[in-house]
C-alpha cells in the first residue's frame, strides 16, 4: 500500500501517508485553496437564494493556473476558428457559459480541496508519523478531482503542455529549481493513476 491506493471492502480507498507526504498534500490544497479564492461575497451569504443567482465572471482568469483549471469552453485546441467573426463568436459563447458556470465550478473545487485537508488533518491527528488513509467511495472521488487540480495547478507552472514536456521533467537534473516541483507533479501523477485504477475495481 505505500506510496499508491488500494480498494478497501465494501468500496473506497486506502493509501499509507507518511508524515512528509501528508504535509506535502495538505499544502499544496491550501494552495489550492487561496488560488480559486473564496465564493460571491466569501464563502458565507446571509441570502443563499442570492448566491444560487450569482453570475460568474465573463472574462477568463488572468493567471495561467486559474486559466488551466476554468478553461474557455468554446476555444483552444481542436476548436480554431476559421474567422476574425467566427472568433468573436466563440468569445461571446465562451462568456455566456464562463458566467452561468464558473462560481459552481470554484464551489466544487474548494470543496474536494476541502475534503482533502480534511481527511488528512483527521489522519495526523490520529497517525504517529504517518497513517493508512481510508476514504469513503464520495471521498476518493473528490480526492481525485483534487489531485487532478493540483496536477493542472502544477503542471501549469512547469509549462506541461503534453506528453513529451512531462518525458522531459524525468530528465532535469537534480540542480534545476524546478525539480522539487518535479517531484510533486510525477508523485501526485502515481497517486492518481492507482486511485483511478482503484474506483474502476
Amino acid at each position: 500500500m505505500p506510496g499508491h491506493f488500494e480498494p478497501l471492502p465494501g468500496g473506497g480507498a486506502a493509501v499509507a501517508l507518511d508524515e512528509v507526504e501528508i504535509s506535502i498534500i495538505r499544502s499544496l490544497a491550501v494552495q489550492l485553496l487561496e488560488l480559486i479564492g473564496p465564493g460571491p461575497g466569501g464563502d458565507v451569504s446571509d441570502d443563499p437564494l442570492a448566491e444560487l443567482f450569482a453570475e460568474g465572471p465573463s472574462e477568463p482568469p488572468a493567471d495561467p493556473v486559474l486559466k488551466r483549471l476554468f478553461p474557455d469552453a468554446y476555444s483552444g485546441p481542436g476548436v480554431e476558428a476559421t474567422s476574425p467573426e467566427q472568433a468573436e463568436q466563440q468569445r461571446a459563447y465562451s462568456s455566456e457559459f464562463r458566467r452561468f458556470t464558473e462560481n459552481d465550478l470554484r464551489a466544487g473545487k474548494r470543496e474536494n480541496a476541502l475534503v482533502v485537508i480534511r481527511s488528512l488533518d483527521a489522519v495526523a491527528a490520529d497517525g504517529k508519523g504517518g497513517a493508512v488513509l481510508k476514504l469513503t467511495p464520495e471521498e476518493s472521488k473528490q480526492w481525485l478531482g483534487s489531485l487532478n487540480d493540483l496536477r493542472l495547478a502544477i503542471g501549469s507552472r512547469l509549462d506541461v503542455v503534453d506528453e513529451e514536456d512531462t518525458d522531459l521533467l524525468y530528465r532535469l537534473p537534480d540542480e534545476d529549481p524546478r525539480k522539487p516541483m518535479v517531484m510533486a507533479y510525477l508523485w501526485l501523477g502515481g497517486l492518481q493513476e492507482t486511485l483511478v485504477e482503484t474506483l474502476m475495481n
